[in-house]
């Protein structure tokens, strides 16, 4: 099943070389830290067959993002419940952000926001689905039931990390969920920056059928069939299936520098996975058995791709982020487990629970073992890949993400005086700026104000205390957002 025709290759080529003439007139523009600090300016240095390959200095990336993982799920951010050992390596010998936003409370516009650097008042995709615009097309939930929406998908116009990074030659791939293409068949991860894809597609339902033990999976542009899953067997676990292409990807460019996007389904719903054996002796139902296993089974997989880094001797020359793109959902142990730590709210919504994650980055012998409280979110990462790879020139203006570059490699940066914007699902707005945060979830709400630094939990509402500040919160809020028919706010 051939998705994408070289006709659609080269207009797409077309279009990228066009982006930044038709880039989308964006309200705020930042444009601080995308230079590298002095000091780490990446250097070049050429194989045997004179292409680039990666340098400790210019390293390559790997950036694992888990589906639905709270804030409170994994050990090394106070889980006392789900085993973790292997992402609580990469903390204890690397940096660790306690401060650290998602792109949004949900999973299409936080990736949207990860990959083009942009916060959910600009991106093409703010929620996942739309009101108007987009393209109409059948929804089924994990019970069977079919229902029909408006998705929106990336556009050609939209950069991304994988644009930027394959520009100053990376070899760029992404592995399983993309979520980015809506219904439209042609916004695949190959038109939109990407060399390889592994995983599945929206536009396609059936790539992944049933969600953890699928029948099949995209190799690229082919639906290829899953035959040791198939008949309803559970065999080959999606997990495992991710972590063998990523592996397999590594492998094949490991004297080249390369881009992984690793996004993992895990723990997201239906909480699927045969082997429990880590908390069969849990007093616990089977959701929140099963719910632990996903988490730990994804973790025993990072483990084994951090050991094929080690065994190809690439492990020094490879910087390792992992994140989660939102919050624990309501269907996962929410109270048992703790999994939003001690935050207020949830996967969907814009209190701390639904947007705070955790964030480690790692890089033996170059970024030190460190707990970072500074304010930071995904729209920071593109530029801060750019600068670590000297491939700023090609970003596009009109970001709203900052080089955070220098706190990787143990230097200072104040990133605490600038406000992080989210706006979800139309009526949902936040704004971070220092200790202070205002957010409204409720249609018609007015916003409600919070020290975050003193009242984490979001418990005390401030606004009637500080009614200025709140009106130049929302002052702020609105002029950094550009209005979409796609995506409108109460009252618009």
């Amino acid at each position: 099943m051939m998705l994408i025709t070289g006709v659609a290759r080269a207009k797409n080529r077309a279009d990228h070389l066009n982006n930044y003439i038709h880039m989308e007139k964006q309200i705020y523009f930042r444009g601080v830290g995308l230079l590298p600090l002095a000091g780490l300016l990446p250097q070049m240095v050429l194989n045997a067959n004179g292409q680039s390959k990666a340098t400790p200095e210019r390293p390559n990336i790997v950036f694992i993002l888990a589906d639905d993982l709270g804030y409170g799920d994994i050990s090394c951010f106070g889980s006392q419940f789900v085993k973790t050992p292997n992402i609580d390596n990469l903390s204890k010998t690397g940096t660790t952000f306690t401060q650290c936003y998602a792109g949004s409370a949900i999973s299409s516009p936080s990736r949207c926001s990860l990959l083009t650097g942009k916060n959910t008042g600009n991106t093409t995709i703010r929620d996942n689905f739309c009101k108007a615009g987009g393209i109409k097309g059948k929804k089924v939930s994990p019970d069977g039931s079919v229902s029909y929406i408006r998705r929106m998908n990336l556009l050609p116009t939209d950069t991304t990390i994988a644009t930027v990074l394959r520009s100053a030659g990376y070899k760029t791939c992404l592995v399983n969920k993309w979520h980015l293409d809506g219904f439209n068949p042609e916004a695949t991860p190959l038109n939109r920056g990407f060399d390889e894809f592994h995983g599945w597609l929206i536009s396609t339902i059936f790539s992944n059928d049933p969600y953890y033990y699928p029948y099949w999976r995209f190799d690229n542009d082919k639906l290829i069939n899953i035959e040791a899953n198939a008949h309803d067997k559970h065999v080959m676990h999606n997990t495992d299936l991710s972590t063998e292409d990523a592996i397999n990807f590594i492998r094949k460019n490991k004297d080249r520098p390369f881009f992984l996007y690793l996004a993992y389904d895990a723990p997201h719903e239906p909480y699927i996975i045969d082997d429990t054996s880590w908390y069969d002796g849990e007093n616990w139902d089977m959701n929140t058995k099963h719910y632990a296993a996903l988490i730990t089974h994804m973790d025993a997989a990072i483990g084994r791709l951090m050991k094929e880094l080690e065994r190809l001797k690439l492990r020094k020359n490879t910087l390792v982020v992992f994140a989660s793109d939102n919050g624990a959902a309501v269907q996962a142990p929410l109270k048992l487990l703790k999994c939003n730590g001690v935050f207020r709210g949830r996967k969907g919504l814009l209190y701390e629970g639904g947007i705070r994650v955790p964030l480690i980055v790692n890089q033996p012998g170059k970024i030190p073992v460190r707990t970072l409280e500074n304010i930071i979110y995904f729209p920071d990462m593109m530029p801060t890949f750019a600068a670590l790879t000297g491939s700023t020139k090609h970003l596009p203006q009109h970001l709203n993400g900052i080089n955070i570059l220098p706190l990787f490699y143990g230097k200072q940066l104040d990133t605490d005086h600038r406000l992080l914007y989210w706006e979800f699902p139309g009526v949902q707005r936040a704004a971070r700026k220092g200790d202070w945060k205002c957010v409204t979830t409720k249609r018609g709400a007015p916003l409600e104000l919070y020290n975050i630094k003193e009242d984490m939990e979001e418990r005390h509402n401030l606004a009637d205390q500080y009614p200025e500040m709140v009106k130049e919160f929302d002052k702020e809020m609105k002029a950094i957002r550009h209005p979409s028919p796609n995506w409108p706010l109460d009252g618009e």
